[in-house]
């Protein structure tokens, strides 16, 4: 119960703080608006917000699936062929280390659907976790058991599913685990980049959209729900985690 309440009190307390400045200051909204503020904008924006808000995860939600398919795929293609590896895995690196911006409007021109965009864009910010944990997973299988499948001559099939995979999935878990917020991180981006308006864009074109006319009250529960989302995604992947890995693997020992 502790691990609840110590983090919402301390919360609570920054909030508190942050109302009496705003009061003590006599801050205007349109500079820095107080949490009251915030949350009158929730409650009177909620409904267009959470639509937005759908939009938003779903985009997020597909490019987690694509990245969680495509990583665990790539890696273990990856893992079978130390050729394969020299010749693709720079090219995973880069798609990493480019920032989207700078590939979001050639996207943009050579696609026509703005999901499609978006869900291409979300995937590329997502996706490295998942091939580099796994493929670290899978090159950390127990030296002595890979002999022993060797010396019971099991085919590479037996060896990927009965020592290869269970050896790579903590290492898997735990790469989706950040793979889960770089999803909503890239998907953000991406409708800010791409310049999503009407009824069915994102959150973050919202919040775009808001800041622009200095609705800051507005902007800032855009923020509230967005954060509120990644830390659902991040704990959603934790429960899955602990689950799959309690009755077997030392890191979920103990674990609620």
């Amino acid at each position: 119960m502790s691990r609840i309440l110590w983090p919402l009190a301390f919360g609570l307390a920054l909030l508190g703080v942050w109302e009496t400045l705003i009061i003590m200051y006599e801050v205007p909204p349109y500079i820095l608006p107080g949490p009251s503020d915030v949350a009158a904008s929730l409650w009177n924006d909620g409904p267009s917000l959470l639509k937005s808000l759908a939009v938003t995860l779903q985009v997020t939600l597909a490019a987690l699936v694509l990245a969680c398919i495509s990583g665990a795929g790539i890696a273990i293609l990856l893992e079978q062929s130390k050729t394969l590896e020299r010749i693709l895995f720079p090219y995973a690196v880069f798609l990493q280390v480019t920032p989207i911006v700078t590939i979001a409007p050639f996207v943009i021109i050579w696609v026509d659907s703005v999901f499609v965009v978006l869900l291409i864009l979300a995937w590329m910010a997502a996706v490295f976790p998942v091939i580099s944990n796994t493929l670290l997973g899978l090159k950390s299988a127990d030296r002595n058991l890979r002999d022993l499948f060797i010396l019971y001559e099991a085919n590479r099939t037996q060896t990927l599913r009965h020592l290869l995979i269970p050896s790579a999935l903590p290492y898997f878990l735990g790469g989706l685990r950040i793979s889960g917020g770089l999803a909503l991180i890239g998907t953000v981006v991406a409708e800010m980049v791409a310049g999503t308006s009407g009824e069915s864009s994102g959150l973050a074109s919202r919040l775009l959209e808001s800041s622009y006319r200095l609705e800051l009250s507005r902007a800032l529960a855009c923020f509230v729900l967005l954060s509120i989302t990644g830390f659902c995604i991040y704990a959603a992947l934790n429960w899955l985690s602990d689950r799959l890995l309690r009755n077997w693997h030392e890191s979920a020992f103990g674990n609620p």
